[in-house]
């Protein structure tokens, strides 16, 4: 008995320690990133902002949109594999598209994604029989969807331009393309094993088997549509001189989306932010910030009020129509 306890206190210790760290860490990202916002955006000329803006063109800002879309779609494959790879089969793909991007469009604007956006979940889910085990398993396999996608995007970008990871994290282009060629030897070194036997982790209820190579090949083909839609957007936005390789702009917009996503602020306000103005230092600062601006109008604040809408409309309508919550199969585990 005292073994056991001492086991479970080390464990609850060790947890607590790494929670410790990891809000360090998000403290000091956040913290750093403010500082450059400061540095950068000494002396803005607002209206110039402002001006540049309104001179928009019209067609540019319906296509970051059209983009911004599709990413979103794109995310709702995310779910959609997920609910397949942990067996739930009964679950159609308009709820696991509604789940998806309530909880993506919510949990980006609150920040701690995996916290919120796993309740919106739960709270739609719950609803077709899944249990919070199966909510855990989802956000597992969704985060593992978006992990494998950007890890290929940076390996191949850091291979291909490692000038471009230069510009955010200073390293010279021979590290960076070095950092690059392990990131793709780590990403096949995992699709070798999962493609050699099933492999699954756990025990009883929260045992779950990780997709083989060829699903791995399919999650990797997810997670990359999402960022390329993310970036022809983030294309359309920002000045369109001086020239920018695509590939370079969409290993900067990755490298700004991880230090968002590992600073856990809502909407990653001004981690993303000063990452791409660090990255992007070419481009005149003003336009560059009315880009910024316009994209956070349609990547968060857009979808987050639809979002919103989305869940109270459904809430209504479960208390209206009282709906009977579906019964779990008795085949599915």
């Amino acid at each position: 008995m005292l073994a056991r306890g001492w086991k479970a206190a080390t464990a609850v210790s060790s947890q607590i320690r790494w929670s410790r760290v990891g809000l360090l860490l998000s403290a000091t990202i956040i913290a750093i990133s403010f500082a450059i916002l400061w540095h950068r955006l000494q002396g803005l000329d607002i209206p110039r902002v402002v001006a540049t803006l309104a001179a928009m063109p019209i067609h540019k800002v319906v296509g970051a949109a059209c983009a911004i879309a599709a990413a979103y779609g794109t995310l709702t494959f995310y779910d959609w594999f997920a609910l397949r790879t942990i067996g739930a089969w009964h679950v159609p793909y308009r709820i696991a598209a509604l789940a998806s991007f309530t909880s993506y469009s919510i949990g980006h604007n609150i920040g701690a994604t995996v916290l919120s956006g796993g309740a919106i979940r739960y709270r739609i889910y719950s609803f077709w029989g899944l249990r919070l085990v199966d909510i855990a398993k989802i956000c597992f396999v969704t985060g593992l969807t978006f992990w494998l996608g950007n890890l290929t995007v940076l390996g191949l970008g850091m291979v291909y331009v490692p000038e471009a990871a230069s510009a955010v994290d200073h390293l010279p282009p021979w590290a960076n393309r070095a950092i690059g060629v392990a990131a793709l030897c780590v990403l096949a070194g995992y699709i070798a094993y999962v493609q050699l036997a099933p492999r699954s982790f756990g025990s009883d209820r929260w045992r779950i088997t990780l997709p083989n190579a060829r699903l791995t090949a399919l999650q990797i083909l997810i997670g990359i549509a999402d960022l390329f839609f993310c970036a022809v957007a983030m294309s359309l936005l920002i000045p369109s001189e001086p020239a920018i390789d695509f590939v370079a702009l969409a290993v900067i917009f990755v490298f700004a989306t991880l230090f968002g996503f590992a600073s856990h602020a809502p909407g990653s306000l001004g981690v993303f932010d000063a990452a791409m103005l660090v990255g992007l230092g070419q481009f005149n600062r003003e336009d560059m910030v009315a880009g910024l601006l316009l994209f956070r109008l349609i990547y968060f604040i857009v979808p987050f009020g639809l979002a919103l809408l989305m869940v109270g409309a459904r809430e209504l309508w479960l208390a209206v129509s009282r709906a009977k919550p579906v019964a779990r199969p008795d085949c599915w585990p």
